[in-house]
């Protein structure tokens, strides 16, 4: 049964994490965000030429945003990974598999986020980077026609249009974003806040993203 909270409503729909997957109507495709390092690093590996297995490591490397790729699989869903480096090669698949159905495609955007913990059931705090990768896939959408967003996917499109030009600082100052730098990593949180600068769109197929 449909709810106040599923965005049914409309095409393009942003949440939150596996529980935010859960409270939309199912959707054609999911896009999984997790911009600090789980769809940014596998969009990179499949722009070379590489799959990349959803396994345990995965799931290591992603306490969430791998965590929402397999719930997506489960639900039926076809699920692909979108970042900011790769919005528009994301909003472009997204136009070719709905001209490919001959029907309107349901789209929803899942901002991984990041988990308070690493207990099962930890709750998902909001995150700078995710926020800008969904909004700025919206916007994406948006620009190829497919512009029929609920309120929380306009929402995230105008704060991406907002601060496309900040995206650099917003990431390198985020909480994940200083995390990675005292570990050594501003070069990856750097690369991550690159608009478009990828055309790969990895899709995942029998467990391994491959592309599109």
């Amino acid at each position: 049964m449909s709810t106040p909270f599923d965005q049914s409503r409309y095409q393009v729909r942003v949440e939150w994490g596996s529980a935010g997957l859960d409270r939309l109507a199912p959707a054609d495709i999911v896009v999984v965000v997790d911009v600090l390092r789980f769809s940014t690093t596998v969009t990179d590996e499949i722009a070379r030429g590489d799959g990349v297995r959803l396994d345990a490591d995965a799931h290591a490397v992603s306490l969430n945003g791998a965590a929402v790729a397999e719930r997506a699989t489960d639900a039926g869903a076809l699920v692909i990974l979108g970042a900011l480096r790769n919005a528009s090669a994301v909003a472009r698949f997204v136009r070719d598999e709905q001209e490919r159905r001959a029907a309107r495609t349901s789209v929803a955007v899942i901002a991984a986020g990041e988990l308070t913990g690493r207990e099962t059931g930890a709750a998902v705090r909001f995150s700078v980077e995710d926020q800008l990768g969904a909004g700025a896939i919206v916007d994406a959408l948006s620009a190829l026609g497919i512009d029929h967003t609920s309120p929380e996917a306009a929402v995230a499109c105008e704060a991406f249009r907002g601060l496309r030009g900040a995206a650099r600082h917003l990431l390198t100052a985020s909480g994940s974003g200083q995390e990675l730098i005292e570990r050594g990593r501003r070069d990856e949180v750097l690369a991550a806040a690159e608009i478009d600068a990828v055309d790969a769109v990895p899709v995942l197929r029998d467990g391994v993203f491959v592309a599109a």
